[in-house]
């Protein structure tokens, strides 16, 4: 794909997305990032972390309110997509919740005359006393997995500004934009 399939497909996954308020509100210097994984290409030992025994990963199952006031720790914005619509993937660490995000399906769409199954993850997040151990790129990594498995053919980042913590997994950039539209 060249950077107009990236900007066809970044409107057909978020119309009007521009005249939202919230992005609207932005202020103009904030850049950020939407990223991009052809599947066909994810290498799943590309980044290998040693983590400790007591780690673990795997579909969200509990108290969905729980989990809530975990996410809200790391952005209270994010707290209303954890509504059971979408499936939750977390880290644990001796079984309780160090990092989550959320398993996305963004659908098929025709891209170049080309049918493409869009999936990813979104709200990624992790709670502070578990950051830069290897668990929330690593939960990431085992989501990446599951999609390519599923039968997605890319993984997509929305709106990011950590884009060089997802590269180590083979994200790329696919455009750049701020309150304004696409740079």
């Amino acid at each position: 794909m060249n950077k107009q399939d990236y900007i066809l497909l970044f409107n057909c996954l978020y119309p009007n997305f521009f005249e939202r308020e919230f992005v609207r509100s932005l202020p103009e210097e904030l850049v950020f990032d939407e990223m991009i994984l052809p599947l066909n290409e994810f290498d799943m030992h590309k980044y290998d972390k040693n983590l400790d025994d007591n780690i673990s990963f795997g579909f969200y199952d509990s108290d969905l309110d729980k989990l809530k006031k975990e996410v809200e720790k790391v952005d209270q914005d994010w707290v209303q997509y954890y509504n059971g619509k979408l499936r939750i993937y977390c880290g644990y660490v001796d079984g309780k919740v160090a990092s989550f995000c959320l398993v996305e399906d963004k659908g098929i769409y025709n891209i170049d005359g080309s049918e493409i199954k869009i999936g990813g993850p979104g709200c990624v997040g992790t709670l502070l006393e578990y950051r830069d151990k290897g668990i929330g790129l690593t939960m990431v990594k085992h989501v990446t997995q599951i999609l390519k498995e599923e039968g997605y053919d890319y993984s997509y980042i929305h709106f990011t500004s950590v884009a060089s913590w997802y590269e180590r997994l083979g994200y790329k950039i696919s455009i750049k934009w701020n309150k304004n539209g696409v740079k």
